[in-house]
């Protein structure tokens, strides 16, 4: 797989496998045995996903070797601040079986977001990670963190898909050394985006599905990307989407489909910041 250089060198495959809302554990576990047996090398998961553990046991009895694997997860609001967010940190490392991380993220902009940078950037210091980053925050907020603390965040992960493009926030990002990472690729199918016309004609050029044409179409523009199944044939057809390439026709094409607001919710609307600061973990 193609992997994408960061802004402190560590490599990271640009197309990994995301677990958001498979809270069956055992399917967990073996989806991500599937796409481990298939080729994927980066997974993607999280404290508030509650199936670490599954992760963990799947990359364990995987055979893979533990240097070639990529592995994300995030920290959640309830662990933000310096002392809780490294206590979080080292919970996410023993359910995942690891004895460091390859990436590791401040899951949303809330809460005290600056102790747990710090305390990111003291795991970091110490090899503990290999690269921090953060979860969707908007370039006003990442830019705050950038100027007031020693090391500029890595990835940032965000809603990118075709109807909510992030053309001008990518331009940000990539301005400042972060790279964008994209969550929902397939927008979890509103807008009934597998029966869109152009992302069908699209793929009927080329014999591929719409998912893979969405993450062709990502990967072009450098756009990290986690797509998540729980079904075989889909992790593979995922997976197959660098034996083509979309012409300059086709990136147009898909660039009118956007309409430049989330399709989920706004991380700025205070209901919503509300809202994700009192959901506890487990609750």
């Amino acid at each position: 797989m193609f992997n994408i250089i960061l802004n402190n060198k560590v490599e990271m495959p640009i197309l990994g496998f995301g677990v958001y809302q498979v809270t069956n554990l055992q399917e967990c576990e073996q989806s991500v045995a599937t796409a481990l047996e298939v080729g994927y090398r980066l997974i993607d998961t999280a404290a508030a996903y509650m199936n670490e553990e599954a992760v963990g046991k799947a990359i364990k009895k995987s055979g893979v070797p533990r240097k070639d694997i990529f592995i994300t997860t995030k920290l959640w609001i309830q662990d933000a601040g310096y002392e809780k967010a490294k206590k979080a940190f080292e919970t996410s490392l023993s359910k995942l079986q690891l004895d460091y991380l390859d990436l590791y993220l401040i899951h949303q902009p809330y809460g005290d977001v600056y102790g747990s940078w710090r305390a990111m950037e003291d795991l970091y210091k110490e090899g503990k990670i290999l690269a921090i980053g953060v979860s969707n925050f908007q370039p006003d907020r990442i830019m705050d963190l950038i100027i007031h603390n020693e090391i500029v965040p890595a990835v940032n992960q965000i809603e990118t898909h075709p109807f909510c493009q992030q053309i001008e926030t990518q331009k940000f990002l990539q301005e400042n050394s972060v790279n964008i990472q994209s969550w929902g690729p397939f927008a979890e199918g509103k807008h009934d985006i597998f029966n869109n016309d152009v992302l069908r004609s699209i793929g009927k050029k080329y014999g591929k599905s719409v998912a893979q044409v969405i993450l062709r179409w990502l990967v072009q523009r450098e756009v990290l990307v986690i797509p998540k199944s729980v079904h075989r044939e889909r992790i593979i057809e995922n997976r197959d989407i660098f034996d083509f390439e979309l012409d300059a026709a086709d990136m147009a094409a898909i660039r009118t489909l956007d309409q430049n607001t989330s399709s989920f919710l706004d991380h700025r609307d205070p209901k919503t910041v509300k809202w994700l600061g009192t959901l506890k973990i487990g609750s």
